[in-house]
Formats: structure tokens, C-alpha cells, sequence
């Protein structure tokens, strides 16, 4: 059952305070999948330990288990679906080989490189396909849009670095771009990912000149060595394709410790100053604006579950819905218009598995305003003693945070309009 938070109004915040709390948790959301540290001396002091990668526990596997992949080196290429009508296929990559190098002493590099996909007139992304060069290293990767009035500004920032890119804790580092109801994403690949074939009357929209910002977030304990990862784009000139944009709906994570369990970090005040002095002070203002966003109060109700309803405000038609948690995550669902006559399940995640967090077609659902959106997780400390990634850590308090070992809770809907 999903805890509700007590809305008291002696601390509900003024409209004015809350809208600016909203405004820096969607500055704050292109971390939403990240899970590294711009502080990685920090990070370090909470990762110092040597594992292989998270083991699976997902669908294929009622119980909890502990299966570690063995890492590989090259990619395996696997030949792309058959071209559609008005469709072409193109790969882009990046201009040279980068070998990952954590910024000072962390574990974990998060780069981001401009990938210009030669767009000469407006065009849509059909279908993509994300090739990590060295999969071992390669955690995940997330490509970002470009509008041509940015572009010039992205290559600047890439001349800076002699055209091997940049450091990207969080997002793209160009921006805030976009919001929680059009997030400025193409695509993105994790463990277990594989070619993306839009439906065929949806595209994601390219206008001409436009780039892609290609971020990836490396690994360093499967090994350092140059990497080129790339990207099979699908792309189509019809002009019949409905626009697919990303509404991202996250919720808060307010996780305590075990019963029986003590350390510093079991205090909640404690792990909030922890997670901010290794990703910086925005991630208070998310934890936090995360709580008022979803519940109109700043006191958390700790528990391993926790959700967030938020109402529609434009048309739309869902095609497609996904989820993301880190390791502690146990299920996920998201719900629309809970507790009404029209309550539907758009995603049902009973057991949650880390190595596949792609997006599951939808039939097309109609929401309009005044709908409401809920997404709800729960997380388990217990997968602490399972998971090779999590052991040797001390226990703590979990919020919302960017790192593997700190949680999030978020619902991503593919949706065309109206």
C-alpha cells in the first residue's frame, strides 16, 4: 500500500515558493538516469569497493538472485530491421577515440560528445540503434537534442576540448532544455538495450542543422581503454509522421534504514548533506521540491514505498511507457487516473530488473487535462546483502540521488499530441 504523507497546511509552501521548487526540480531532471558524481573524490569514498557488474533480478527470476554478467569487450553487431518506406540509415560517431578518466579520484566518467547527424532539412528519428564501442565500460548512454539555435554553441563547447567532448555530470551540460512534459530526449541505451523501432506513423522531430549530444556515462572498474561508441540512426523525410515527445513523472525516495540497523548515514539530514556534497547543492532542492512538487509539504514520510500524482495539463495520446530505478528498486508502477471509474495501469513492473529498463508499447490512450498521472516504486534495502555492487557499503538512509548506489524513482511516457 502506498504511504500517504500528511498535507499540514501550517507547512504547506505559498504558491509563489512552490512554483519556484517545481522550477529547480525541472532544471534539476536531465540527472534523472545518471548515476555518477560531479564530486567523485566523495563518490569514491562511498563506492571504495571492487565488484563486477549489478546482477539481474528481474521477471525471469521470482526470487531475489545474484547473477553477475561477464563482461565483454567488443560489441556484437547485429543487423538493423528492414528500411521502411521514406526511411534512411545513417551512423554517426563520435570524431575520435576517448579513453574514460574519472575527473580526480571517482569511479565513474560521464562524457558527452556532439554528434552531427547531417540533418539538411527537417526530418524525424524513426528508429534508433546505440552501439557502445566497449560494452564493458559503456553503463549506459543517453542521446539529447540539439535544436539548430544551439548548435553553435555545442560546437563551441567541443572546440574546447580539441573535439573529444566534455564532463557531463547530470544532463548535457547546454541547458536545462525542456521540461517534465517535453523532454528534449532521442534515445537512450542500457545493458541489454537494442535497435529501437518507432511505430510507424510517430517520429522524434529534427529540424535542419540540429545535433545530437551523445553522454555516456563509463564505468572504470571494467577497465580503461579508448572507446568510440556510435549510433545507428533511422531517419525519415515524411511529413505524415505524428511527433513523439517524453513526459517524465518522477516521484520522491525517502528510504530509512533497517530496523536494528545504526550509522551516520541513518539519519536523513545527514544522507541529504551527503548526496549534495557529492552531486552539488541541487540535490537538496530535488529531494525536497520533489516533496512539495508531489504532496504540497516538506515533511517526508519514510518507507520503501512512495509515489507522485500529477495532473495532465495538455491532450495527449500515450504510445509507450518505461520506468527507471537504481539497485535498491523492487517494483514499479504507473497509473492513470487512479481511484476513478477511467483508473487504468499503463505499466505494471512487479519485479523490478535493473539490466532492462526499456519502454513498453502502450495502446493508444487519450489523457486530457484534468487527468491525472501516478507513479509509485518501492525499494528494498534487503537487495544490500544480495548484490555484489551494494555489499561492503554502510547503511543509509536513501534519497533521491544520482549515483548507482542512491535511488530514483521515475516514469517516462512516450506520448503524441493531441
Amino acid at each position: 500500500m502506498t504511504r500517504r504523507r500528511p498535507a499540514l497546511p501550517a507547512h504547506r509552501a505559498p504558491s509563489g515558493a512552490r512554483a519556484l521548487v517545481v522550477a529547480l526540480a525541472v532544471a534539476a531532471l536531465a540527472v534523472l538516469t545518471a548515476c555518477g558524481s560531479p564530486n567523485p573524490t566523495a563518490q569514491a569514498r562511498l563506492e571504495a569497493h571492487d565488484t563486477g557488474h549489478v546482477a539481474t533480478h528481474g521477471p525471469t527470476s521470482p526470487a531475489h538472485s545474484t547473477a553477475p554478467a561477464a563482461p565483454t569487450t567488443t560489441a556484437v553487431p547485429v543487423a538493423p530491421a528492414a528500411l521502411r518506406r521514406g526511411e534512411s540509415m545513417r551512423t554517426v560517431t563520435t570524431r575520435a577515440a576517448y579513453t574514460p578518466k574519472a575527473p580526480t579520484t571517482g569511479t565513474d566518467d560521464y562524457h558527452c560528445f556532439v554528434l552531427d547527424p547531417a540533418v539538411t532539412r527537417d526530418a524525424f528519428v524513426t528508429g534508433f540503434d546505440i552501439v557502445p564501442g566497449r560494452p564493458a565500460e559503456v553503463h549506459h548512454v543517453i542521446l539529447f537534442r540539439v535544436p539548430a539555435a544551439d548548435a553553435a554553441r555545442a560546437r563551441a563547447k567541443d572546440a574546447e576540448s580539441g573535439g573529444t567532448g566534455w564532463t557531463c555530470f547530470g544532463g548535457a551540460g547546454l541547458g536545462a532544455g525542456g521540461g517534465l512534459d517535453d523532454a528534449p530526449w532521442v534515445g537512450a541505451w542500457a545493458p541489454g538495450g537494442r535497435e529501437n523501432v518507432l511505430p510507424a506513423d510517430v517520429g522524434i522531430p529534427v529540424e535542419k542543422g540540429s545535433l545530437l549530444v551523445m553522454q555516456v556515462h563509463y564505468n572504470l572498474r571494467h577497465g580503461v581503454a579508448p572507446d568510440r561508441t556510435s549510433v545507428r540512426l533511422r531517419l525519415s523525410s515524411s511529413a505524415g509522421l505524428a511527433p513523439l515527445e517524453t513526459m517524465l513523472y518522477p516521484a520522491p525516495v525517502e528510504l530509512p534504514c533497517r530496523p536494528g540497523r545504526t550509522g551516520p548515514l541513518c539519519d536523513r539530514g545527514a544522507a541529504v548533506a551527503d548526496v549534495s556534497q557529492r552531486f552539488g547543492p541541487m540535490s537538496s532542492r530535488i529531494v525536497n521540491g520533489l516533496l512539495l512538487v508531489c504532496d504540497g509539504t516538506l515533511i517526508p514520510a519514510p518507507g520503501p514505498t512512495q509515489s507522485c500524482t500529477r495532473r495532465v495539463e495538455q491532450a495527449a495520446t500515450i504510445r509507450a511507457a518505461a520506468g527507471h530505478m537504481h539497485l535498491l528498486g523492487s517494483s514499479l508502477r504507473i497509473e492513470l487516473d487512479p481511484g476513478t471509474a477511467r483508473a487504468r495501469t499503463l505499466l505494471d513492473i512487479p519485479v523490478w530488473n535493473f539490466d532492462d529498463q526499456g519502454a513498453v508499447p502502450v495502446p493508444a490512450t487519450r489523457i486530457r487535462p484534468g487527468d491525472t498521472i501516478r507513479v509509485t516504486c518501492t525499494h528494498d534495502q534487503s537487495w544490500r546483502d544480495r548484490l555484489p555492487d551494494l555489499q561492503g557499503l554502510p547503511e543509509r538512509y536513501v534519497v533521491w540521488g544520482e549515483g548507482t548506489t542512491d535511488e530514483m524513482c521515475l516514469g517516462l511516457l512516450s506520448v503524441t499530441r493531441p
